[in-house]
């Protein structure tokens, strides 16, 4: 697969293979109107990052690795907090502070569902230093 954005138009993809061999951080792979697709895969010891999207619902879902989930009504207060691992779906709540930290030995690999578009169309975050700051 040749990672790209092939938003905007009528595309099909084998997610699980896409994300599995997907080695950047972040890559918007379909970007449309109101739907956005990203790969990601997360370094052991690192994390995506705490953030909120505002006025965006969020999917995720594991497909390789294991980690921790943390969400809550405020940065400060993460209140909720889950281990994750290959299956698990996590739905983010528009406004709602959250995060996925890597706690294992090899890359945790997941895709994103995002309810809007969050990240500039075509995005490629080759590391998290890369992504922009939200």
């Amino acid at each position: 697969m040749e990672y790209k954005d092939y938003g905007k138009r009528p595309y099909m993809v084998n997610i699980q293979d896409a994300t599995a061999q997907n080695n950047n951080f972040r890559t918007a792979i379909w970007t449309g109107e109101k739907l956005q697709l990203t790969v990601m895969s997360i370094e052991p010891n690192d994390e995506a990052g705490l953030e909120v999207h505002e006025g965006i619902d969020q999917f995720i879902r594991i497909e390789e690795g294991q980690g921790i989930c943390k969400m809550g009504s405020t940065k400060d207060n993460l209140d909720f907090e889950r281990a994750i691992t290959k299956g698990d779906a996590i739905l983010i709540p528009m406004n709602m502070w959250h995060n996925i930290i890597n706690t294992g030995g090899k890359s945790l690999k997941l895709y994103t569902i995002y309810s809007g578009q969050e990240h500039e169309e075509g995005a490629i975050h080759l590391s998290r230093k890369d992504a922009p700051k939200k």
